[in-house]
């Protein structure tokens, strides 16, 4: 049997639902952190205490982290289009509502709804990938998103404080969403072939779930071959990859946490950076993320090789990508300032690498009828590290007098997380799930 060739091309229509995707977490992640930019006029203007903005500030991980099983159960079962799109219309809305808010008791609900909103995007960007997007297309396609991810916080930093300090938080939170509601308008637009073309066969989960060649040049759907009561949540909770995958994710995650709630306050206090200067660094880092996501994204999906072991050198490039970002951020802490700065940028540059494929492997491992549900479990996992992280860095920071030991801890974390994903989970294929009857009526092919 001939194989398949190395690189796919991206249809039209997919690829103007992946400049959407990632739009949207560009947007999400703008919506997710400008409470933060605020935080200072805005605890002045209703009087918060120090601690009521903590709560706020954390708030949104409450929910978030809480509806990932839920939301990844409901994405399996009904149209991921529609559940994005109803997740996005409540994110944009509490993101315009909160600029109407005027007590601490009104900010909190509407942050936890915005928790709520969001909560339905990587699950939803794990099932699009996973039935939408061939194997060979995935790296470049989570490169994508990961590069509107790694945009978001910078964006927010520096053109939202700016914003804000011109116009006020208020009409900022307010435009801001009501703007962004119009990204639903291409959405439903260009997502219409994917929810047109519903299933019309049935294959077991194993079948090379996810390695399907595209489709014709227009049909946007290359995996559609899905079974239509997808494995349940103890099928996935009983599969070794699934826990490797947590523990990589949840350490993943630890140095991407820090990086967005430390590194300001490191640069400028330890380091003794100007604030010009710290959000110079700052962004160039973030920056050289989304580059080196787009990069390593495109460049694995070229290193494919047809067959059961295609993913092999996905999954080391994830290795080196956060054993490398661990090393280079654990260095940084103990050179002098200048090379610090060239350090922080490579560290960076490695979680840029890890990053997509982490995702990758994920959609890859589950398939496309499980990808919503491993996606959200996995995600539940994962961002409690969005919890520890700070909490943890501050109080280390605290007893200490400085970023060593807190470091440390995240470099070992790293090296744990490297470790799992190469030796806890399996091979990067899909996992055969048991098998499901058809509904009566419903072809079944292999």
């Amino acid at each position: 049997m001939p194989t398949a060739p190395n690189s796919e091309r991206f249809s039209p229509t997919l690829r103007a639902v992946l400049v959407l995707l990632a739009l949207s977490i560009f947007i999400n992640y703008i919506d997710r952190g400008n409470l933060s930019v605020a935080a200072p006029l805005l605890k002045d203007e209703l009087r918060l205490s120090p601690a009521q903005l903590g709560i706020l500030l954390s708030a949104f991980f409450w929910t978030y982290t809480a509806f990932q099983i839920p939301s990844g159960w409901l994405i399996d079962r009904l149209d991921v289009t529609w559940v994005l799109a109803c997740g996005f219309f409540v994110w944009s809305c509490a993101t315009t509502i909160t600029g109407l808010m005027h007590g601490f008791v009104a900010l909190l609900t509407v942050r936890l709804i915005l928790g709520i909103g969001e909560a339905v995007a990587y699950p939803s960007y794990a099932k699009i990938l996973a039935r939408d997007f061939s194997l060979r297309q995935r790296g470049l396609a989570n490169g994508a998103i990961a590069a509107g991810q790694f945009t978001g916080p910078a964006v927010a930093t520096l053109a939202g404080g700016i914003l804000m300090a011109k116009f006020g938080w208020r009409p900022f939170f307010i435009v801001l969403g009501l703007i962004c509601l119009v990204w639903l308008v291409p959405w439903m637009f260009y997502t219409r072939p994917l929810r047109a073309l519903a299933p019309v066969r049935l294959r077991p989960h194993g079948a090379a779930n996810g390695d399907a060649a595209g489709a014709g040049p227009d049909s946007a759907v290359v995996n559609r071959a899905i079974s239509a009561d997808p494995p349940s949540i103890v099928a996935i909770l009983v599969q070794r990859s699934f826990y490797g995958a947590c523990v990589s994710h949840f350490c993943c995650n630890y140095l991407v946490y820090f990086l967005l709630t430390w590194l300001p306050y490191y640069l400028v206090r330890q380091r003794h950076f100007s604030m010009q200067a710290m959000a110079k660094i700052g962004g160039l880092a973030f920056l050289m993320s989304a580059v080196s996501s787009l990069l390593f994204g495109w460049i694995s999906d070229h290193w494919i090789d047809a067959g059961p072991h295609g993913s092999r050198a996905r999954k080391w490039m994830f290795v080196i990508g956060l054993a490398g970002g661990g090393v280079s951020l654990t260095l940084a802490i103990v050179v002098p300032a200048a090379l610090s700065v060239v350090l922080l940028v490579a560290a960076s540059s490695f979680y840029g690498i890890a990053n997509p494929l982490l995702f990758a492997g994920t959609q890859t491992l589950a398939g496309p009828g499980a990808a919503g549900q491993w996606m959200g479990a996995q995600n539940f996992a994962g961002n409690f590290a969005g919890i520890i992280a700070p909490a943890l860095t501050g109080f280390l920071v605290e007893r200490t007098g400085n970023f060593l030991l807190a470091v440390a801890v995240l470099g070992a974390l790293t090296l744990v997380g490297s470790l799992s994903w190469l030796f806890v989970v399996g091979p990067i294929a899909p996992v055969s799930w048991p098998a499901r009857r058809a509904p009566a009526g419903q072809n079944v092919s292999a």
